[in-house]
Parts: structure tokens; C-alpha cells; sequence
């Protein structure tokens, strides 16, 4: 019986580069892994509407989730996996006491406004001004005719 060949590593995404340039935070990410979060985001970022912009519009996206996790943050890990105090679990903690230690979460995460969660992060931030260069949102001055 033959070897069986090892399956070729996908190449990277043409975002990677610029995720690289945008996101130095995350450095010590191997690119297998940004790879993989860069496929995950590209359907929700439009090629025909950013055109020149798209990688950067992806490369940023895609940090702003990466960071929204907590799943690349260097500090201690929490109870439940995730990370206490990054941008993900500051959206559930309501407040911290510490005498008597005391912790109350907010179940209004959803309450969100549809672009509010962007602003949580620079990179969200970013992706939001490009968003706002590449498509311009049609208004109505509300006239009858």
C-alpha cells in the first residue's frame, strides 16, 4: 500500500497581508488560525461593494472579531473559558465588586444597535468608516412627489 500524502496547507488568504500590517496585536497567531478567521468573515464582507478596499475592509472585520472573543487575550483566563475583562465578556459583566467578590451580567447584549457592537474596538471602528465610504445609504428627505 502507498503513503497516503499529506493534504497540502490551503494557501493563504490574499487578506493575510494586510491583516498582518492592521492587527500587529496579534503577531503571535500562527496564520493557519487567522487564515481560518479570515474564511469565516469573508461571506460578510462584500467584494462588489468595497472593490479596492476589500481586503482591508477583511482584514479588519476579522480583527475586530478575533479581538470581540477574548480568545487571543493574554491575560488570565476566566472560569468559563473565556477571558475576564476582554471586550467579549465586558459585554456580559454588568459590574465587579470585590469585597464579599460579587459579579452581576447583563442579558442585554442584544439590545445592541446594528452597528454599535463595531464600535467596541478600533478595529471595528476602522471597518465602520470604510464601511461608510463604500456605501452610501440612500435617504429620503420624506417629500410627497
Amino acid at each position: 500500500m502507498g503513503r497516503r500524502k499529506k493534504a497540502a496547507a490551503p494557501p493563504p488568504h490574499p487578506a493575510l497581508k494586510v491583516f498582518r500590517v492592521l492587527a500587529a496585536e496579534f503577531s503571535a497567531v500562527d496564520d493557519g488560525t487567522v487564515n481560518a478567521w479570515l474564511e469565516l468573515t469573508a461571506p460578510l464582507v462584500s467584494q462588489k461593494r468595497f472593490r479596492k478596499l476589500y481586503d482591508q475592509a477583511l482584514a479588519l472585520l476579522t480583527a475586530h472579531r478575533m479581538k470581540m472573543s477574548g480568545a487571543f487575550d493574554e491575560t488570565d483566563e476566566g472560569e468559563d473559558g473565556g477571558v475576564l475583562g476582554s471586550v467579549a465578556t465586558g459585554l456580559r459583566v454588568a459590574s465587579y465588586s470585590e469585597g464579599e467578590t460579587s459579579i452581576s451580567f447583563n442579558n442585554s447584549v442584544s439590545m445592541l444597535e446594528d452597528e454599535a457592537e463595531l464600535t467596541l474596538t478600533a478595529y471595528g471602528t476602522q471597518y465602520r468608516t470604510l464601511l461608510r465610504m463604500a456605501i452610501v445609504p440612500i435617504m429620503s428627505s420624506g417629500e410627497a412627489r
